[in-house]
C-alpha cells in the first residue's frame, strides 16, 4: 500500500510541473500595468492551467500509474474525469430531474475542477488500462480490442461511479468541508502543524498527499489556485505556503553552513562542496531534498529539529498575515513571481523572517550537532578513503563499479551506471521511477544494495524504505539519470563488465582492462574493512560491556551496541564462516581476511537458541547492513541476561589501525569505523 501511494506522489509530479509555467505567466502579467492588453493576455493564459488543474491531475495520474505510460491511458483519464463532472453539473442535474437549479444540492457545484475527483478519475483510468489494455475481443469486435477498449471501459465504469457519486458525494463534500473548516479555525496553529508534518513525511514521499489538501481544491482550501487566481482574502490566502520561503531561502542554507563548520578539517572541502550545492538549490529553486537527505538519517534528531523549525516558520508567518505563494517550491524564483500578486501581503517581511530563521537554524543546528555529537556529513570517524573502499574502491583511486564506462557517456549515464551496479543490476530491479529530485526504485531485495557504492556515485543521500523500496536523491536533474537507468535496465544501452580501473583512466583509454588484468585486480585484497552498527541503539566501546572476557579484549578489540529493537544486521560485508548451534553468535570473514565475531547478548549461550531467529547459514555471502537475525530482547531480559550486541575482531594481529566512533546513538547499518 505504501508503494502505491508513493507511486501516486511520483505521478502527480507531471501535472504539478505545469504550475511553474502558469506562475510565470500570471506573475509577469501582474508585474505589468493592469491596463495593458498584454498583461491581461498573460494572466488569462496562466489561468488556463490553474482552472483545469483537476483535469491535469486526472490525465497525469492515468499516465503515471499505468504500466507502460501509454497515451490510451491518458485518454481514458480524460473521459473518466469528464463523465462525472459533466453529468453531475447542477444545470445538467436540473434538466434530468426536471427541477429548478436552485433545488440542486450545492455540493455538486464543487465538482468542477475538484482535484479529488481528478485524482480518483486518474487512478480508475490507470487501473482499467492495466487490466484491459491487452484484452482480445472476438473477431467481429477486434477493432475495439486492446488499448482501444480502455477509454470505452472508462466511460461505462464512470457512469456507474457517477450514479454512486450522486448519492455519496453530498456526504463526502460535507465531511471535507468540516475538515477544512476545522483546519481553518486553527488559524496560524493549523498552518504550523501542517508545516511540521509536511517535513516529517518527506522521507516517505507521502507529503504530496498532505500538500494536496491544503494547496489544491480537495478540502476547499485551494491555497495555490486561489492565490494565483486572485480569489481569496489578502493576508489569509497563501498562509500554507508563505512560511516555506524563510526556511528554503535562508534557514536551510544557514543550517548547511553549520554542518560545514562542524565537519572535520580534513573533510571541510568535500562537505563544503556538497553543502554549497544543496544550499544554492534550496535558495534559488526551493528544492531542499539534496540538503535534507544529507542529514535526514545519519542525524535524525537534527531533521526532527528542522521539522519543528518549519512548523514555527509557517505558524509565525500565518500569525503575522505575511503571505506569498509558489507554484513549484519556496525559492527565490517563485518569491519574485508572487511578490506583485494582488493577494501578496507584506511579502518583504518574509525576508526579515528569513534572516531570523537563518540565525535560529545556524545556532540551533550548531548546538544540536555538538551537544548530541550528531554524525552529520564530515563528522564521521571513518575517512573518505574507507568509505570508498566499502564500495570496492581505495582512498587514492576511486574505482568505478562493475559496469564499464565509455568515453561517449555523458555525466548522467556515468552516474546511472554506477548506481545500476550498486543496486544489483537487472536481476535486482523491478521498477524505475522518479519524482522531482529522487529516484524511486522498487527492487527484489534492498539488502543487496551496496549503499556506500551508491554514495560514491555522487548522490546526496538515500533512504531504504523496506525490503523492496529505496529512494536515491539525485537533485533536479533526476529525470536524466532515471532515463539513463531505464536504458540500462531495458537493454537499450549495453551493460558491459568493468575491471577495477579508475573512471579517469577508462575514459582516457576508451577501453576495458583485459580479462587477465581483471582477474588480478579481483584477487587483490582490500586494505580496509568498514565496520557498521549491528543494531539500533546506544554505541559503546567493547571495554564498557558487562562481561570481563569481552571488556578485557581477551577475544579481540571491537565495539558494542545496546539494542532498542531485535533486528540485527551484518556489521561487515563478507562470508558467514560459522553459526553457533545455540544461535547466539555468528562468525564472519571479510575479503581482507579479518575474522569477525557477532555475539548477541551476554551469557545467552545458556538459552539454547530460544530467543534467536537466524536469517543466514554458513557459507552465505553478506553485504553489510543485511538482516542476519531477529532477537527476542524481552525474553533475554526476562532470563536476567544482558542484550548487548558485540562485534569483535578476533584476529587483531591482522589489524594495523582500528578507528572507531565515540559513544552515541546509532541506527543499524550506520558506519562505526574502519579496520586496516
Amino acid at each position: 500500500m505504501k508503494t502505491y501511494f508513493q507511486k501516486i506522489g511520483q505521478s502527480l509530479m507531471l501535472p504539478i510541473a505545469t504550475l511553474p509555467a502558469a506562475a510565470i505567466l500570471v506573475g509577469i502579467g501582474n508585474y505589468l500595468p493592469k491596463q495593458w492588453l498584454f498583461a491581461n493576455y498573460l494572466i488569462q493564459g496562466g489561468d488556463v492551467v490553474l482552472n483545469n488543474l483537476a483535469l491535469l491531475f486526472a490525465v497525469g495520474l492515468a499516465i503515471g500509474m499505468s504500466v507502460n505510460k501509454d497515451g490510451a491511458a491518458a485518454i481514458a483519464g480524460l473521459i473518466a474525469f469528464e463523465v462525472p463532472v459533466t453529468v453531475l453539473k447542477p444545470a445538467t442535474l436540473a434538466t434530468m430531474l426536471n427541477v429548478k437549479a436552485s433545488q440542486i444540492n450545492p455540493a455538486f457545484s464543487a465538482l468542477d475542477n475538484n482535484v479529488l475527483i481528478g485524482i480518483s478519475a486518474g487512478l480508475i483510468a490507470a487501473a482499467l488500462y492495466n487490466r484491459f489494455h491487452e484484452v482480445k475481443l472476438p473477431m467481429a469486435l477486434s477493432f475495439f480490442s486492446g488499448k482501444r477498449l480502455v477509454p470505452i471501459m472508462a466511460a461505462f465504469v464512470m457512469l456507474i461511479v457517477t450514479a454512486a457519486l450522486y448519492f455519496v458525494w453530498p456526504f463526502v463534500y460535507d465531511a471535507i468541508v468540516l475538515f477544512a473548516t476545522g483546519i481553518s479555525k486553527l488559524g496560524f496553529v493549523g498552518a504550523g502543524l501542517y508545516g511540521f508534518f509536511n517535513r516529517l513525511l518527506i522521507p516517505t514521499g507521502l507529503h504530496h498527499a498532505l500538500n494536496s489538501v491544503f494547496w489544491y481544491n480537495v478540502a476547499g482550501i485551494n491555497d495555490i489556485g486561489n492565490f494565483w487566481a486572485s480569489h481569496g482574502v489578502k493576508g489569509i490566502t497563501g498562509m500554507y505556503e508563505a512560511g516555506f520561503f524563510p526556511i528554503m531561502m535562508f534557514g536551510l542554507p544557514a543550517g548547511a553552513y553549520a554542518i560545514y563548520r562542524n565537519a572535520r578539517p580534513e573533510r571541510k572541502k568535500e562537505v563544503g562542496s556538497l553543502m554549497l550545492a544543496g544550499a544554492f538549490a534550496s535558495f534559488f529553486t526551493g528544492v531542499t531534498e539534496p540538503l535534507e537527505f544529507s542529514f535526514m538519517f545519519v542525524a535524525w534528531p537534527l531533521y526532527l529539529l528542522h521539522a519543528v523549525f518549519m512548523g514555527l516558520s509557517l505558524g509565525f508567518a500565518a500569525l503575522m498575515h505575511w503571505t506569498a505563494s509558489f507554484s513549484f517550491s519556496g525559492g527565490l524564483v517563485d518569491y519574485l513571481l508572487s511578490f506583485r500578486m494582488p493577494l501578496a501581503n507584506q511579502p518583504y517581511m518574509l525576508l526579515v523572517q528569513g534572516v531570523v530563521m537563518a540565525v535560529i537554524y545556524y545556532f540551533g543546528f550548531d548546538f544540536a550537532i555538538k551537544r548530541f555529537n550528531l554524525r552529520t556529513p564530515g563528522r564521521e570517524a571513518v575517512t573518505a578513503g574507507a568509505d570508498a573502499t566499502a564500495a570496492g574502491t581505495t582512498a587514492d583511486h576511486a574505482t568505478t563499479p562493475s559496469v564499464a564506462v565509455a568515453a561517449t557517456d555523458d555525466k548522467y549515464m556515468r552516474q546511472a551506471k554506477q548506481i545500476y551496479a550498486a543496486i544489483g543490476g537487472h536481476d535486482n530491479i523491478s521498477v524505475i521511477n522518479n519524482c522531482t529530485t529522487r529516484l524511486r526504485l522498487q527492487l527484489k531485495d534492498t539488502a543487496q544494495v551496496d549503499q556506500p557504492a551508491v554514495m560514491v556515485a555522487g548522490v546526496p543521500g538515500l533512504n531504504v524504505l523496506d525490503v523492496h523500496n529505496i529512494h536515491i536523491v539525485i537533485g533536479t536533474e533526476v529525470q536524466f539519470v532515471a532515463e539513463a537507468l531505464q536504458q540500462l535496465f531495458s537493454g537499450q544501452v549495453a551493460v558491459q563488465s568493468a575491471t577495477a580501473t579508475t573512471e579517469h583512466e577508462k575514459v582516457a583509454t576508451n577501453q576495458s582492462v583485459s580479462d587477465d588484468s581483471a582477474a588480478t585486480d579481483n584477487e587483490a585484497v582490500p586494505v580496509t574493512t568498514v565496520l557498521h552498527a549491528p543494531a539500533t541503539g546506544q554505541l559503546m566501546p567493547i571495554s564498557d560491556v558487562a562481561d570481563e572476557t569481552f571488556a578485557g579484549k581477551l577475544l579481540g578489540d571491537g565495539y558494542a551496541v545496546e539494542p532498542e529493537d531485535g533486528e540485527i544486521v551484518a556489521p561487515v560485508s563478507g562470508t558467514v564462516t560459522s553459526v553457533f548451534p545455540t544461535k547466539h553468535a555468528i562468525g564472519l570473514k571479510t575479503a581482507s581476511g579479518l575474522e569477525i565475531l557477532l555475539h548477541m547478548g551476554i551469557n545467552t549461550v545458556e538459552m539454547n537458541g530460544t530467543p534467536f531467529t537466524l536469517h543466514v547459514v554458513a557459507g552465505d555471502e553478506l553485504v553489510a547492513g543485511r538482516a542476519v537475525a531477529t532477537v527476542d530482547l524481552a525474553a533475554i531480559k526476562a532470563a536476567g541476561k544482558a542484550t548487548t550486541m558485540m562485534v569483535v575482531i578476533t584476529n587483531m594481529d591482522h589489524v594495523t589501525n582500528l578507528t572507531l566512533n565515540p559513544k552515541g546513538h546509532v541506527t543499524s547499518g550506520d558506519l562505526i569505523g574502519a579496520a586496516e
